[in-house]
Parts: structure tokens; C-alpha cells; sequence
């Protein structure tokens, strides 16, 4: 499986001092959502090795419904890249509105914790290659900004 979401209301557990959902909780879902699926591609144990940048363009309030959805868009040698995208909306409107996005990176690892070669993945549809494009894109910029 390359892509998952999960549904599920905000509950009044998770609001912050103003009343609404924790940013750390939303990291939460995104990180449980990119960790079933990389489980679920590489059908062994995952780890999160990085989570790009987050930014919360609306907040999520008491009684929205939540989507966080998580889509694999890259696999490098041991790497699995995984695109999630939060959304949000009161049910009694009907609109999901987009909370945030980002790009979590996922290793399988062994009973030592060594990494293990990543399973490859092809982008089938035209929205898969061009997202699989630009996660490359993003690497390659990040890798040539790294001192030799």
C-alpha cells in the first residue's frame, strides 16, 4: 500500500490553552499516519528520520473532522519519502480545508536498528511523477547544500 488516511474527530482532549488542537498533536497524527504507511510499503518496522518544515495555515477546532493523509512520493537506497497532508473542516459545512503539508522521511530498520534497503516505488498516475519530481528535486537542492 502506497498511500493511507486516517479520519477521526478533534476531540476535546488534544485543544491547547486557546481553545484549539495542539500543534504537537497534529505533528503526532503526522507522524503516525507517515509511519503506517512506510510500514505498510516496506512491511517491517519503520523509523522517522526527518520531518521537513511544518506550517499551520489554519487551526483545527473541537468537532472538526480530520483527514491526515499520508502518500509515499520517493524511495531512495533506504529511504521511503512520504508526503502528508493534514485537513480539517466542521462536518455541518461539508468543507475540508488544508492545515498543513510536509515531507517525512522513513527507514525500515533491522532488530539492530540498521537501516535496510528501501523497497522501489513508481509513480503510476501524472500527479504521482510530478510530486515524485519534486521530493527528488528538494533532495538533490538539500544534497548540494551540504559541505563536501
Amino acid at each position: 500500500m502506497s498511500s493511507i488516511t486516517l479520519r477521526f474527530l478533534a476531540e476535546p482532549s488534544t485543544v491547547n490553552f486557546g481553545g484549539k488542537v495542539h500543534g504537537g498533536t497534529v505533528m503526532k497524527w503526522i507522524d503516525e499516519a507517515g509511519y503506517a504507511c512506510a510500514t505498510s510499503w516496506a512491511k517491517r518496522y519503520c523509523v522517522t528520520v526527518s520531518v521537513g518544515s511544518i506550517r499551520f495555515q489554519r487551526p483545527i477546532m473541537i468537532g472538526d473532522l480530520v483527514e491526515v493523509e499520508a502518500r509515499l512520493a520517493y524511495t531512495g537506497t533506504t529511504s521511503m519519502n512520504i508526503s502528508v497532508e493534514v485537513r480539517a473542516g466542521d462536518m455541518k459545512v461539508g468543507q475540508m480545508q488544508v492545515i498543513t503539508e510536509c515531507l517525512v522521511v522513513f527507514v525500515a530498520v533491522d532488530l539492530d536498528g540498521k537501516a535496510l534497503p528501501a523497497q522501489e516505488w513508481r509513480p503510476e498516475t501524472p500527479g504521482d511523477v510530478a510530486l515524485a519530481q519534486r521530493v527528488k528535486a528538494h533532495l538533490d537542492a538539500a544534497r548540494a547544500m551540504q559541505p563536501a
